[in-house]
């Protein structure tokens, strides 16, 4: 579970009110901005099992007429109020990662996305579409999501809501919700760059970065990794094709990373232990070739040689899970597979966000309120972490 249960009733937490009011109310300009930011977001804390407008106003007040006036201040805070996005999200971000880097560097950066079910057509971006979060094209949006990491937390710092050909191309959908004029469409690889690339100006520590197929399989995504100074261990799809190279880095052939893993037999796979949990150790059998990514007729795609990292998991007929990176040849295996295996507890933090913090309770429909909703629970998720880590540091906790 997210929250602790050190009992603290967080509006009336001395931490919870410099966080809210003193470091994120700073980036307010108008104290009613700052007092209605403070209530949404101790009422995102609360148990109430709702996390939107309506059900805060009701668990905040008991008169009628003041649950009415909390829920009308509200409702315009969070869908209509001007406030910066970009300014919070960096207030929260600057607060985790200092408490975060007191116990261990915070190195790594993972990109992923996740899915918010909706009924109807009328919310911003809401597409019948794919989605990770149940594994099958529903009605729902997309948010991709930024994520920064060290072998202990991940913490969640940015979002962009994708928003599909058929909302960014029509007039009339833009103007009911309220997309601005400069937004086009992009997408999510894009989206995640622009995510980066905020991070980078915003001076976020960080090396390397962490995806999935839907973002490893795009070479431009990976140029423009390299492009900000950025390490990569990114996931790919089986049928990628590859120059495999030699002893000396000399080009052979091109092979599928199936092929290759079909080819080379269980027998080159070795067993690496990552990490020890709660269950016992986590561990399955790897194989590293280096590699240059096929592009085009056949010519190499990037002109530095890779790790390809191909997985065989217990019981498989095959290799399953392939893997891309530029992690440097003097770490040892078991170094890059404890990197790549980091991304495994982001399915864990979008549980948090939603079923503790109220991440896809947002039932307005406009673009402003979607971004306005989620900073503030992004907010509340930086502010529990550090709590959690106060309370029971690192140290003292054993690795799930």
């Amino acid at each position: 579970m997210l929250r602790m249960s050190y009992g603290a009733d967080f509006s009336t937490n001395h931490r919870a009110q410099e966080f809210f009011q003193g470091i994120i109310g700073r980036h307010l300009r108008r104290p009613e901005q700052r007092e209605s930011f403070a209530t949404y977001a101790f009422g995102i804390l609360g148990d109430g099992e709702r996390k939107s407008v309506e059900p805060i106003a009701a668990r905040a007040f008991s008169a009628p007429e003041d649950v009415q006036r909390c829920h009308d201040r509200l409702l315009y805070f969070i869908g209509g109020s001007p406030w910066s996005d970009r300014d919070v999200r960096r207030a929260a971000a600057r607060y985790v990662v200092d408490a975060m880097r007191e116990h261990e560097p915070v190195t790594v950066w993972i990109i992923d996305d996740t899915g918010f079910l909706k009924q109807g057509k009328n919310s911003v971006g809401v597409k019948r579409q794919y989605t990770g979060s149940v594994g099958k094209i529903t009605n729902c949006q997309i948010g991709v999501s930024l994520c920064v990491s060290n072998r202990k937390e991940q913490v969640p710092i940015d979002f962009e809501l994708y928003l599909p050909g058929d909302w960014t191309d029509d007039p009339q959908r833009r103007k009911a919700a309220r997309i601005p004029e400069e937004r086009v469409f992009k997408t999510k690889p894009e989206l995640a760059l622009d995510m980066i690339g905020r991070a980078k100006a915003d001076g976020i520590p960080g090396d390397i970065v962490l995806a999935d197929s839907g973002y490893g399989d795009s070479s431009s995504f990976r140029a423009a990794l390299r492009g900000h100074g950025l390490d990569y261990a990114v996931a790919i799809k089986s049928p990628t094709r590859f120059w495999l190279l030699g002893m000396n880095e000399e080009v052979e052939r091109v092979v599928s990373a199936e092929e290759l893993g079909v080819e080379l037999g269980l027998s080159a796979f070795r067993r690496i232990t990552w990490r020890t949990g709660t269950k016992g150790k986590l561990s399955s059998r790897f194989c590293f070739r280096r590699v240059k990514p096929v592009h085009g007729e056949g010519d190499p795609d990037e002109k530095e040689p890779l790790w390809l990292v191909m997985e065989w998991l217990d019981g498989e007929a095959k290799p399953t899970k392939f893997a891309l990176t530029t992690l440097p040849r003097r770490m040892t295996k078991k170094q890059i597979i404890r990197i790549i295996k980091e991304r495994w507890r982001t399915e864990m933090v979008y549980e948090e966000l939603k079923g503790e913090l109220g991440l896809d309770h947002f039932e307005g429909r406009s673009f402003p309120g979607w971004n306005h909703h989620v900073s503030v629970v992004l907010c509340c998720y930086a502010f529990v972490v550090v709590e959690r880590m106060r309370h029971f540091p690192p140290s003292a906790r054993r690795q799930a």
